[in-house]
């Protein structure tokens, strides 16, 4: 009993920084439109905050494991916190900038950002993972942490909304109020994660060099494929809603309703992170891939084959003449719907495919948790793939890629995440 209750502050200091993540990661859009309106820069332009945060992934994720295995899980929360807190306080003084300065600035601010949530992603999984006991239980926390993450990541947007009214009108010193919660949150969090005792697994048995570390980490095939995975998942999930949103302004619903539309899909990953979550100690992870994976083939399957002319309702958010908030139902192609519950699918795969892929790696833990976030870089390369397709193709044809990367996942939770590299010693 004494155990669990020392456990249960890091499972709670780790959940939080989850939250973390998604809040930090959501404030990348509205500060791009805002900049966009304000210094007429293009679309494209507007939509590198976001960019900058998964190229910062591949770029941090081998130093982040590095850094983990040399100073361990609570110093590299805390570096990571202080980095958090230097990038939005770069996007802060992005606001003060000249307008032939400021984008640049608010761009370095994101990347800097960015670094910082992939350090904590390197410590939040392995750590959750760790704090559960491995197995499905561990498997079930880092549910738990993805629920919470799922809370923040719908919850940000509209609080961002609600501070700076409407985000294509704003400038960017009406975004200030917000830059400080994110200020105040990272400075509450590393006071408080200071004083809060983190165990650290493996450190006191782990004298291996870093580059056999990796090394050995690699050696491993269900590692590499899990891998693989999350970069294949990351691009699925980010991929689905986008291309679906654009699907349906282009088919002409307006995006107001659009956007509420693919919102909708991010809300249905937060309920099946929550399912997920719940049943998570009694069912493996590797039953709960495979059976995304497989209902994720057959919606995706039903979007691409269904006319388009065939409508449903949808209940969804929407918005009044007056700027009021409401509930009710929305009329989109049935292909919408299909894409919308790929959220409860998607919902659970990032959690049952590390804990899959780092299952029997004792020592080489921190180091794969490392390999793991550069991976993450695939939410910004496969839907430029899908944009190419689609583009060339069609928003439906782009979504034979989302296809084949569930193929993908389903193949790795039935036979490419059986350990077969038992004999390595760990």
């Amino acid at each position: 009993m004494s155990k669990q209750k020392s456990q249960l502050v890091p499972i709670i200091m780790m959940i939080l920084l989850f939250g973390m993540i998604a809040f930090v990661t959501n404030l990348a859009a509205p500060m791009g439109i805002v900049l966009k309106a304000q210094f007429d820069i293009s679309n494209f332009l507007g939509s590198l905050g976001n960019a900058a945060n998964f190229i910062a992934y591949a770029v941090m994720g081998i130093p982040a494991g590095i850094l983990l295995q040399k100073v361990g899980y609570k110093k590299t929360a805390l570096i990571a916190i202080a980095i958090g807190f230097v990038g939005v306080g770069i996007q802060y003084f992005s606001g003060h900038s000249s307008p032939e300065s400021a984008f640049a600035v608010y761009l370095s601010g994101a990347f800097v950002a960015g670094f910082s949530m992939c350090l904590l992603n390197t410590v939040v999984n392995p750590m959750l993972n760790t704090l559960g006991g491995g197995g499905n239980k561990g498997g079930q926390l880092i549910q738990v942490g993805g629920s919470f993450n799922s809370v923040m990541g719908t919850f940000t947007p509209a609080f961002v909304g609600i501070l700076i009214g409407e985000a294509a009108k704003a400038r960017i010193t009406d975004v200030f109020p917000v830059l400080y919660i994110a200020l105040g949150v990272f400075a509450t969090v590393f006071i408080i994660m200071s004083l809060v005792n983190i165990p650290e697994p493996q450190a006191e048995t782990n004298t291996d060099p870093l580059p056999k570390l990796f090394a050995g980490a690699l050696k491993f095939r269900h590692f590499i494929l899990g891998a693989i995975a999350i970069f294949v998942y990351v691009g699925v999930e980010v991929g689905t809603p986008q291309y679906m949103n654009y699907f349906l302004i282009d088919g002409g619903i307006n995006a107001t309703t659009a956007g509420f539309v693919a919102g909708t899909y991010w809300f249905l990953m937060l309920v099946g992170r929550l399912v997920g979550a719940s049943i998570g100690g009694k069912v493996s992870s590797r039953a709960m891939l495979s059976a995304a994976s497989t209902v994720g083939l057959v919606l995706v399957f039903c979007a691409i084959f269904a006319p388009i002319a065939t409508k449903v309702s949808l209940p969804v958010l929407q918005t009044s003449d007056t700027g009021a908030l409401s509930f009710g139902l929305t009329e989109v192609p049935i292909k919408a719907m299909f894409l919308v519950l790929v959220g409860l699918c998607t919902s659970i795969m990032w959690g049952s495919i590390f804990n899959l892929a780092v299952q029997g790696l004792g020592k080489y833990l921190a180091a794969a948790s490392g390999i793991f976030m550069v991976l993450v870089c695939g939410g910004g390369i496969l839907p430029s793939l899908q944009g190419l397709v689609a583009d060339s193709a069609g928003y439906m044809a782009s979504y034979w890629i989302v296809i084949a990367g569930l193929a993908y996942m389903l193949y790795y939770a039935l036979i490419g995440s059986k350990n077969v590299n038992k004999n390595i010693s760990v």
